[in-house]
């Protein structure tokens, strides 16, 4: 009778159990998420939130939560949907938006990225911290102007803030502002004296400046706080190239080349060193392998173009989104690639767009206009050669489509090749593009006349 009480008691303990765990709430895993982030038990924060999620799938900040929890874990593309679906129930979290836009730069999809700095700088426009991840996205695409706005007013927002006033003061250096980028970097070492990369920039500052003794004390400074950064020994070597201390050049560049092999310009350095100290073969050899690693890199080098960006605004808006149609889908498939690429490339996911446009390209080679959609996404993305190639593929299967001609001028014009560029467009003209003889008016009517002149 005593062994039936106590398993009477221990079934009843157990429902009693069950019971108290069935009765926690979305609200109770939520809360248990937050403290497990804040003890950084980040596996275990993704399971509260999820729990919570099951629960009640409504709200955002259990979604918000867990992309953070996922970005600590560097699950970049989960804690995007998570936040893609949390910004579908709360479009209004500035938040939101600038995480996203984080996760965006670290993926190189620098469109996307602005697009999410825009909008949380609409719904944050005091946010000192909005305009300073938006400066350096542009400085990724090399809007380096539109970047220093963004510092300035990000510096005005929060004045005493040194990463901001260092972001600034290097993308002045960019602008060849040495003395604007000096005040910079001297007023954060003020605040912080051991940055290393406010140390590395009035370094560099100075030698621009050809203040080589204060140079050489800030590259001192910062390589004994930064014992393993090649760029640090690279401009140190420099600053001795320049007081004719060739030997000492060639033990920095050797560090720099140790700490990064494929550091071209310290290879081409070293070797003209070398060749003031009489080792003329070895400084071939080095020069040698700096012309093949710098050509390889260039190739490789995305390049971006306020000229091409604005000139191509309305290609995306009304040619893509407007003209394109698909009333039945054949076979194979590709116009599902296709729509879905240009959705995706619309939605800022143009790295994810080019997949599924190589797609198209791939299952119908004589479709037109999937090489012309694939040349703007290229474009968008810094791939100007791979959008004039799509461009001459367009035009050689379709000889009037005017859209083609007028993005291959505008690259073409940006590339300094004016002349057939104004060609391109005049023939966009013709065939009932309008928007080309704005560009024409703006651009060729000049290059006519200084073709005349001469």
């Amino acid at each position: 009778m005593q062994k039936l009480s106590v398993t009477v008691l221990i079934l009843v303990f157990c429902l009693i159990t069950r019971l108290s765990s069935a009765q926690q709430t979305a609200a109770d895993y939520f809360n248990e998420g937050i403290q497990k982030s804040n003890a950084k038990d980040y596996p275990g924060a993704l399971q509260a939130f999820s729990t919570a999620i099951i629960l009640n799938p409504e709200n955002a900040p259990s979604y918000y939560n867990r992309a953070l929890a996922k970005i600590s874990l560097n699950d970049i593309q989960g804690a995007n949907l998570d936040l893609d679906q949390s910004l579908e129930l709360n479009p209004g979290d500035a938040n939101a938006y600038l995480y996203r836009g984080l996760n965006r730069t670290r993926q190189e999809d620098f469109r996307g990225a602005m697009q999410d700095f825009n909008r949380a700088i609409e719904l944050n426009p005091t946010d000192a911290l909005l305009y300073y991840q938006r400066g350096l996205c542009r400085l990724q695409i090399n809007y380096i102007n539109s970047a220093l706005a963004d510092f300035n007013k990000a510096a005005t927002l929060s004045p005493t803030d040194v990463n901001i006033l260092t972001a600034r003061g290097n993308c002045k250096m960019q602008l060849n502002d040495y003395k604007g980028a000096l005040a910079d970097f001297a007023l954060t070492l003020e605040k912080a004296p051991n940055k290393t990369q406010a140390l590395a920039g009035r370094g560099y500052a100075r030698f621009k400046l050809e203040d080589y003794k204060g140079a050489m004390a800030d590259f001192n400074r910062a390589i004994e706080l930064s014992k393993d950064e090649a760029e640090l020994y690279y401009h140190r070597g420099l600053v001795k190239t320049r007081l004719g201390e060739f030997e000492n050049a060639v033990a920095d560049f050797d560090k720099t080349v140790q700490l990064n092999p494929t550091h071209y310009k310290a290879l081409f350095s070293r070797g003209f060193c070398k060749s003031r100290t009489g080792g003329a073969k070895q400084a071939i050899a080095d020069i040698d392998k700096s012309i093949e690693m710098g050509t390889v890199s260039n190739q490789n080098k995305a390049y971006y173009s306020d000229f091409i960006t604005a000139s191509t605004l309305s290609l995306f808006g009304s040619i893509v989104q407007d003209r394109y149609r698909v009333t039945e889908l054949a076979d194979d498939r590709s116009d599902a690639y296709l729509v879905r690429g240009i959705l995706k490339n619309s939605n800022g996911e143009g790295k994810s767009a080019l997949q599924d446009l190589n797609r198209a390209v791939e299952l119908n080679p004589t479709n037109a206009e999937a090489y012309f959609i694939r040349g703007m996404v290229r474009s968008s993305l810094g791939d100007q050669k791979g959008s004039l190639i799509d461009c001459n593929s367009t035009i050689k299967l379709n000889p009037r489509h005017a859209e083609a001609y007028y993005l291959r001028g505008i690259i073409r014009y940006d590339s300094g090749d004016e002349s057939n560029a104004c060609i391109d467009m005049s023939r966009a003209g013709e065939l009932g593009y309008s928007q080309a003889y704005k560009v024409i008016g703006a651009k060729c009517n000049s290059i006519q006349r200084a073709t005349a002149l001469k």
